[in-house]
Protein backbone atom coordinates (compact mmCIF):
# COMPACT_ATOMS: atom_id res chain seq x y z
CA UNK A 1 0.00 0.00 0.00
CA UNK A 2 3.09 2.34 1.14
CA UNK A 3 4.36 1.68 -2.48
CA UNK A 4 1.06 3.25 -4.54
CA UNK A 5 1.56 6.65 -1.93
CA UNK A 6 2.50 9.38 -4.36
CA UNK A 7 3.80 12.74 -2.75
CA UNK A 8 2.05 12.15 0.51
CA UNK A 9 1.25 15.41 2.53
CA UNK A 10 1.29 13.55 6.13
CA UNK A 11 4.14 10.52 6.59
CA UNK A 12 5.15 8.09 9.45
CA UNK A 13 7.76 9.00 11.97
CA UNK A 14 9.71 5.44 13.12
CA UNK A 15 10.57 7.04 16.00
CA UNK A 16 12.25 5.25 18.94
CA UNK A 17 11.11 1.21 19.56
CA UNK A 18 10.91 1.25 23.32
CA UNK A 19 9.31 -1.44 25.36
CA UNK A 20 6.41 -1.05 27.96
CA UNK A 21 9.48 -1.56 30.62
CA UNK A 22 11.95 1.43 29.69
CA UNK A 23 8.98 3.58 28.48
CA UNK A 24 9.05 6.00 31.47
CA UNK A 25 12.56 5.68 32.08
CA UNK A 26 13.33 7.05 28.56
CA UNK A 27 10.54 9.62 28.66
CA UNK A 28 11.87 10.46 31.61
CA UNK A 29 15.69 10.70 30.65
CA UNK A 30 15.01 12.71 27.69
CA UNK A 31 12.74 15.38 30.18
CA UNK A 32 15.77 15.65 32.18
CA UNK A 33 18.24 16.21 29.14
CA UNK A 34 15.80 18.53 27.83
CA UNK A 35 15.58 21.00 30.74
CA UNK A 36 19.25 20.89 31.29
CA UNK A 37 19.48 22.28 27.69
CA UNK A 38 16.83 24.64 27.73
CA UNK A 39 17.78 26.12 31.08
CA UNK A 40 21.61 26.00 30.73
CA UNK A 41 21.96 27.34 27.08
CA UNK A 42 19.24 30.07 27.95
CA UNK A 43 20.30 31.37 30.97
CA UNK A 44 23.81 31.55 29.51
CA UNK A 45 22.03 33.98 26.36
CA UNK A 46 20.09 35.96 29.11
CA UNK A 47 22.97 36.41 31.27
CA UNK A 48 24.93 38.10 28.45
CA UNK A 49 22.27 39.75 27.58
CA UNK A 50 21.51 41.08 30.36
CA UNK A 51 25.57 42.22 31.94
CA UNK A 52 26.38 45.17 30.87
CA UNK A 53 30.20 44.03 30.97
CA UNK A 54 29.28 41.46 28.49
CA UNK A 55 28.12 43.39 25.98
CA UNK A 56 31.09 42.72 23.38
CA UNK A 57 31.52 40.65 20.11
CA UNK A 58 33.02 37.91 21.76
CA UNK A 59 30.53 37.25 23.97
CA UNK A 60 27.59 38.22 21.71
CA UNK A 61 29.14 35.71 19.46
CA UNK A 62 28.78 32.80 22.03
CA UNK A 63 24.80 33.36 22.13
CA UNK A 64 25.12 31.83 18.19
CA UNK A 65 25.93 28.52 19.83
CA UNK A 66 23.04 28.08 22.71
CA UNK A 67 20.95 29.58 20.48
CA UNK A 68 21.19 26.89 18.18
CA UNK A 69 21.27 24.39 20.73
CA UNK A 70 17.79 25.38 22.27
CA UNK A 71 16.38 25.86 18.47
CA UNK A 72 17.31 22.71 17.31
CA UNK A 73 16.77 20.54 20.46
CA UNK A 74 13.25 22.08 20.57
CA UNK A 75 12.21 21.38 17.19
CA UNK A 76 13.52 17.72 17.86
CA UNK A 77 13.40 16.71 21.80
CA UNK A 78 10.19 17.59 22.53
CA UNK A 79 8.06 15.46 19.57
CA UNK A 80 10.30 12.36 20.27
CA UNK A 81 9.09 12.54 23.76
CA UNK A 82 5.19 12.28 22.86
CA UNK A 83 5.71 9.83 20.01
CA UNK A 84 7.34 7.51 23.01
CA UNK A 85 4.30 7.55 23.76
CA UNK A 86 2.05 6.82 20.82
CA UNK A 87 1.66 3.54 18.90
CA UNK A 88 4.41 3.41 15.71
CA UNK A 89 1.15 3.38 13.88
CA UNK A 90 0.19 6.65 15.06
CA UNK A 91 2.90 8.73 15.25
CA UNK A 92 2.54 10.94 12.07
CA UNK A 93 4.23 14.37 10.75
CA UNK A 94 3.22 16.90 8.01
CA UNK A 95 5.79 16.74 5.16
CA UNK A 96 6.85 20.33 5.61
CA UNK A 97 7.13 19.67 9.11
CA UNK A 98 9.36 16.96 8.37
CA UNK A 99 12.06 19.39 6.02
CA UNK A 100 11.84 22.27 8.26
CA UNK A 101 12.88 19.80 10.85
CA UNK A 102 15.67 18.27 8.83
CA UNK A 103 16.59 21.11 7.83
CA UNK A 104 17.08 23.27 11.48
CA UNK A 105 20.62 22.36 12.03
CA UNK A 106 22.26 23.88 8.91
CA UNK A 107 25.13 25.37 9.11
CA UNK A 108 25.89 27.09 6.16
CA UNK A 109 23.03 28.98 4.89
CA UNK A 110 23.89 28.37 0.90
CA UNK A 111 24.39 25.34 1.20
CA UNK A 112 21.88 24.22 2.85
CA UNK A 113 19.31 25.60 0.77
CA UNK A 114 21.10 23.81 -2.24
CA UNK A 115 20.41 20.82 -0.61
CA UNK A 116 17.07 21.55 0.45
CA UNK A 117 16.13 22.23 -3.25
CA UNK A 118 17.71 19.27 -4.33
CA UNK A 119 15.54 17.56 -1.54
CA UNK A 120 12.24 18.68 -2.19
CA UNK A 121 12.28 18.51 -5.84
CA UNK A 122 12.16 14.78 -6.14
CA UNK A 123 9.15 12.84 -6.31
CA UNK A 124 7.89 10.79 -3.68
CA UNK A 125 6.56 7.28 -2.99
CA UNK A 126 7.50 6.08 0.45
CA UNK A 127 6.14 7.99 3.32
CA UNK A 128 7.90 5.77 6.61
CA UNK A 129 10.86 8.19 8.08
CA UNK A 130 13.15 5.23 9.35
CA UNK A 131 14.64 7.55 12.13
CA UNK A 132 14.03 9.17 15.52
CA UNK A 133 13.47 12.38 13.74
CA UNK A 134 13.69 14.04 10.10
CA UNK A 135 16.96 14.56 8.35
CA UNK A 136 18.32 15.08 4.68
CA UNK A 137 18.77 11.14 4.36
CA UNK A 138 15.78 9.95 5.58
CA UNK A 139 14.05 12.47 3.17
CA UNK A 140 16.13 11.12 0.58
CA UNK A 141 14.71 7.69 1.10
CA UNK A 142 11.31 8.71 0.55
CA UNK A 143 11.71 9.05 -3.17
CA UNK A 144 11.15 6.68 -6.15
CA UNK A 145 13.28 8.32 -8.30
CA UNK A 146 17.27 8.19 -8.31
CA UNK A 147 18.73 10.34 -5.90
CA UNK A 148 22.23 10.10 -7.96
CA UNK A 149 22.59 13.80 -7.93
CA UNK A 150 21.41 14.31 -3.95
CA UNK A 151 23.71 11.86 -2.91
CA UNK A 152 26.93 13.40 -4.54
CA UNK A 153 26.20 16.66 -3.01
CA UNK A 154 25.43 15.55 -0.07
CA UNK A 155 28.78 13.56 0.24
CA UNK A 156 30.70 16.52 -1.47
CA UNK A 157 28.96 18.92 1.18
CA UNK A 158 29.88 16.31 4.08
CA UNK A 159 33.15 15.67 2.93
CA UNK A 160 34.01 19.60 2.58
CA UNK A 161 32.29 20.99 5.55
CA UNK A 162 33.84 17.86 7.86
CA UNK A 163 36.91 18.35 5.73
CA UNK A 164 37.22 21.97 6.43
CA UNK A 165 36.10 21.70 10.06
CA UNK A 166 38.95 19.26 10.63
CA UNK A 167 41.68 21.25 9.34
CA UNK A 168 40.46 24.06 11.33
CA UNK A 169 40.92 22.03 14.18
CA UNK A 170 44.30 21.03 13.43
CA UNK A 171 45.82 24.23 12.50
CA UNK A 172 44.40 25.97 16.09
CA UNK A 173 45.36 22.90 18.23
CA UNK A 174 49.21 23.08 16.55
CA UNK A 175 49.22 26.53 17.28
CA UNK A 176 48.02 26.46 20.44
CA UNK A 177 50.63 23.46 21.74
CA UNK A 178 53.65 25.81 19.77
CA UNK A 179 52.35 28.56 22.35
CA UNK A 180 52.52 26.31 25.27
CA UNK A 181 55.87 24.86 24.08
CA UNK A 182 57.37 28.45 24.02
CA UNK A 183 56.07 30.26 26.87
CA UNK A 184 56.54 26.82 29.24
CA UNK A 185 54.17 28.24 31.77
CA UNK A 186 52.51 25.56 33.91
CA UNK A 187 49.51 27.85 34.72
CA UNK A 188 49.27 28.51 30.83
CA UNK A 189 49.44 24.91 30.16
CA UNK A 190 47.02 23.93 32.52
CA UNK A 191 44.53 26.08 31.26
CA UNK A 192 44.90 25.12 27.93
CA UNK A 193 45.03 21.72 28.47
CA UNK A 194 41.62 22.00 30.39
CA UNK A 195 40.15 24.25 27.66
CA UNK A 196 40.94 22.18 24.51
CA UNK A 197 40.50 18.39 26.24
CA UNK A 198 36.47 19.31 27.06
CA UNK A 199 36.32 21.02 23.34
CA UNK A 200 37.92 18.25 21.80
CA UNK A 201 35.77 15.91 23.27
CA UNK A 202 32.70 17.75 21.96
CA UNK A 203 34.11 17.79 18.52
CA UNK A 204 35.13 14.06 18.33
CA UNK A 205 31.73 12.98 20.08
CA UNK A 206 29.86 14.97 17.29
CA UNK A 207 32.10 14.14 14.42
CA UNK A 208 32.42 10.60 14.99
CA UNK A 209 28.26 10.33 15.54
CA UNK A 210 27.58 12.48 12.63
CA UNK A 211 29.96 9.98 10.53
CA UNK A 212 28.52 6.98 11.83
CA UNK A 213 25.19 8.08 11.43
CA UNK A 214 25.88 9.02 7.76
CA UNK A 215 28.00 5.80 6.70
CA UNK A 216 25.04 3.42 8.81
CA UNK A 217 22.40 4.64 6.54
CA UNK A 218 23.65 2.96 4.23
CA UNK A 219 23.27 -0.37 6.25
CA UNK A 220 19.74 -0.36 7.22
CA UNK A 221 20.36 -3.55 9.45
CA UNK A 222 22.40 -1.35 11.82
CA UNK A 223 19.10 0.90 12.09
CA UNK A 224 19.25 1.13 16.30
CA UNK A 225 23.42 1.89 15.91
CA UNK A 226 22.39 4.73 13.75
CA UNK A 227 19.01 6.35 15.95
CA UNK A 228 22.03 6.35 18.85
CA UNK A 229 24.77 7.99 16.98
CA UNK A 230 21.85 10.81 15.56
CA UNK A 231 20.90 11.33 19.09
CA UNK A 232 23.97 11.99 20.62
CA UNK A 233 24.83 14.09 17.64
CA UNK A 234 22.20 16.44 18.66
CA UNK A 235 22.01 16.08 22.39
CA UNK A 236 25.26 16.24 23.99
CA UNK A 237 27.23 19.43 22.34
CA UNK A 238 23.53 21.28 23.31
CA UNK A 239 24.65 19.93 27.24
CA UNK A 240 28.69 20.75 27.16
CA UNK A 241 28.18 23.78 25.09
CA UNK A 242 27.63 26.07 27.97
CA UNK A 243 30.16 24.10 29.70
CA UNK A 244 32.75 24.68 27.49
CA UNK A 245 32.37 27.67 25.55
CA UNK A 246 30.68 29.61 28.79
CA UNK A 247 31.77 28.67 32.01
CA UNK A 248 35.49 27.95 31.20
CA UNK A 249 35.00 31.65 30.21
CA UNK A 250 36.90 33.91 33.46
CA UNK A 251 33.87 36.80 32.47
CA UNK A 252 31.50 35.03 32.59
CA UNK A 253 32.31 32.67 35.60
CA UNK A 254 33.30 35.73 37.41
CA UNK A 255 29.30 37.30 36.62
CA UNK A 256 27.54 34.22 37.24
CA UNK A 257 29.17 33.70 40.85
CA UNK A 258 28.91 37.21 41.58
CA UNK A 259 25.15 36.55 40.95
CA UNK A 260 25.26 33.60 43.03
CA UNK A 261 26.48 35.60 45.97
CA UNK A 262 24.25 38.21 45.82
CA UNK A 263 21.03 36.20 45.74
CA UNK A 264 22.75 34.33 49.10
CA UNK A 265 23.87 37.19 50.43
CA UNK A 266 19.93 38.42 50.19
CA UNK A 267 18.54 35.09 51.72
CA UNK A 268 20.08 35.61 54.41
Amino acid sequence: MENLTFNSPVLKMEGLLVSEQTLYPTFLFFLIVYLLIMVSNTGIILLISMERSLHEPMYILFCNLPFNDVFGNSIVVPRLMVDIFRPTSERYISYTDCVIQAFSWGVALLCVSILLALTIRLNRCRTLIENPFCDNASLFKLSCENPYINNVYGLVYTIVLKGSSMGCIVITYAKITAVCINTKSKTLNSKALKTCSTHLTVYLIMWISGFIMIILHRFSGYADYRKGAALLNHIIPGILNPVIYALQTKEIRQVILKILHSNSVTAS
